[in-house]
């Protein structure tokens, strides 16, 4: 049984993300990502001013001259939302955990997909995939997904991306946008074992990642000594916070940290958005969607 509060909650979020939709995003997502699922039709052929990405090197040798593809595009796309349900997402120094965070951000995504009649799909994952729901469209779905965010319990605690990202590049067959919403936290985002991975996934599909952390974990307040539990391993760790340069050496290896993960995704290609538990989430998304319409035109 679902207690009263998730529904509650649940209703909440379609109320907000509907209206954010109706105002902010319904414009940017139908011009960002409407002809990204293609179908294949013909070549001709190169014009100046073609992308050259489509061009068709078979054909261009067989024929002595450059020519590109022609791609009719498709009446719907595929949303895939990729959730990270791991013990470190269980966590939040503000108003909301993170994966309470990644929940509502992923009702705005949902929202938005199904207001342009797409299908939307979403899958669970920690060091296995926890649970695969295939994309389908319609409002009572949309909150099912929602449901399903917010009052999941996944069985493990640890995280291994590699498992869901493998499992994706297979089950997936159609080109596709996938939001991968994480914390990028935990020995499984050992950089150089996923990038094989996420370099495949993202080759097939319109990733898009979605860094998702509190500031704790950027910066420790100075609270005295306190005892730490990792959430995925279940280690304690004592630490003295009111020593200024425990502090300091905490914030600077997560600052570098964070930039080898934003170097690593800029690297393969990968868009990317970070959104803190302690900030408005709209604003990032709406600037996000914005640049990425521009530098796409």
């Amino acid at each position: 049984m679902i207690p009263a509060e998730f529904f509650k909650k649940i209703r909440r979020i379609e109320i907000r993300t509907n209206r954010l939709v109706d105002t902010l995003f319904a414009g940017e997502y139908r011009s960002i990502f409407k002809g990204k699922g293609m179908e294949f039709l013909d070549v001709r052929e190169y014009e100046i001013g073609d992308d050259v990405r489509t061009i068709d090197w078979k054909v261009t040798a067989r024929m002595g001259s450059p020519h590109v593809k022609i791609f009719a595009q498709e009446r719907e796309l595929l949303v895939f939302l990729v959730v990270d349900a791991s013990g470190s997402t269980r966590f939040g120094s503000k108003e909301l955990l993170k994966s309470e965070l990644a929940a509502e951000i992923a009702a705005t995504i949902a929202f938005s997909a199904i207001k342009n009649n797409d299908k939307v799909g979403l899958l669970f994952f920690t060091d296995q995939v926890e649970k695969f729901i295939p994309p389908r469209k319609g409002r009572n779905h949309v909150l099912r997904l929602i449901r399903d965010i917010l009052y999941f319990q996944p069985r493990h605690h640890r995280t291994d991306p590699t498992v869901a990202i493998e499992f994706l590049i297979h089950a997936l067959k159609r080109r596709g946008i996938i939001f991968f919403l994480t914390d990028f936290i935990g020995p499984g985002f050992d950089l150089e074992s996923i990038r094989r991975p996420l370099s495949s996934l993202n080759s097939r599909h319109d990733l898009v990642v979605v860094l998702i952390n509190d500031p704790f974990e950027m910066e420790l307040p100075a609270l005295g000594r306190i005892l730490i539990e990792d959430a995925e391993t279940g280690a304690l760790l004592t630490i003295d916070t009111s020593n200024h340069k425990v502090r300091e050496r905490y914030r600077v290896m997560r600052r570098e940290q964070r930039l080898r993960v934003e170097s690593f995704l800029t690297g393969l290609g990968i868009d990317r958005i970070a959104i803190s538990t302690g900030e408005d989430y709209i604003p990032k998304l709406h600037r996000f969607f914005r640049e990425r319409a521009r530098r796409l035109r």
